[in-house]
């Protein structure tokens, strides 16, 4: 390929996809909303854009052969906030990509946009919309609006629910885990698979307690090689006993499944800040 486009680029995920995605094109375009991400690799360049900027958008994916879509808040905020950055950002990148003749949309879902899911359903990439948040209706809207620009535009989307992509610290990530070498390969996958039309996909690495199912994803070609049960023994002698009754502890969301709304969820976890460094 000749040009991708990365949003979200100063994010903890971000930085761990800028290096490979260089490897699938000539150049890379990252983005994202702070001054400067520091140093940049050979063939990439930093472009400061706000998602909420439809015309800014139009001029970042010029010439773009797909953008990977992992700008947005992540995390649950206020609605006025979520409006501007998930869904309007949403339709601007679809919008812009479609008026500049890109191929696919990349695009960083979440388990969020089917959060209140229990995890003992085992639901697979076809289950109803079902939010835990403000921010997980935000990906349902992504979701259906990925779907009618190919329905419509002929506009193909990838759209990866990822659950959680971090260290594992708590019990849920023991089944919920995405090492960040399964989703550098996920997103490879998405990008180079020949066909995808609309697809789901959850991005979930091989873990023997996942609470998905993937096998309706299979035409991507996605074989995750991580799992997390290695950190089983030690987790789960580490933490209280789970309330059966917490939405928290039974829905797909964890505690997004349980916060109120507007409020964050990631405060109420232990997420490490990993952010890969140049």
């Amino acid at each position: 390929m000749k040009k991708i486009v990365l949003t979200g680029a100063a994010g903890r995920l971000g930085s761990y996809l800028r290096e490979p995605l260089l490897r699938l094109a000539q150049e890379l375009v990252s983005s994202d909303i702070i001054e400067s991400i520091g140093t940049l690799h050979p063939n990439e360049t930093y472009v400061r854009a706000d998602l909420s900027d439809l015309s800014a958008m139009i001029d970042l994916l010029k010439g773009a052969d797909m953008v990977v879509h992992f700008g947005a808040i992540g995390d649950e905020a206020p609605f006025d906030a979520i409006l501007q950055a998930n869904i309007v950002g949403a339709y601007n990148i679809w919008e812009a990509a479609h008026q500049n003749g890109v191929k696919r949309v990349v695009y960083a879902s979440s388990i969020h946009a089917v959060g209140m899911h229990k995890k003992t359903d085992f639901i697979g990439t076809d289950v109803p919309h079902r939010p835990d948040t403000y921010y997980g209706l935000a990906k349902c809207f992504a979701e259906d609006l990925a779907s009618l620009y190919w329905d419509k535009r002929g506009l193909e989307s990838v759209c990866m629910r990822i659950l959680s992509c971090a260290q594992v610290s708590n019990p849920r990530a023991v089944g919920s885990w995405l090492s960040y070498d399964d989703l550098i390969q996920l997103v490879e996958k998405s990008i180079t698979t020949q066909i995808t039309g609309f697809s789901i996909v959850y991005g979930v690495s091989n873990n023997d307690r996942a609470t998905v199912d993937n096998s309706m994803a299979s035409h991507l070609g996605f074989k995750p090689k991580d799992n997390a049960e290695q950190f089983a023994e030690k987790i789960y002698s580490e933490e209280e006993k789970l309330d059966p009754y917490d939405q928290g502890a039974v829905c797909q969301g964890g505690p997004f499944a349980s916060v109120e709304l507007g409020h964050s969820g990631v405060a109420t976890m232990k997420i490490a800040n990993d952010k890969k460094v140049i």
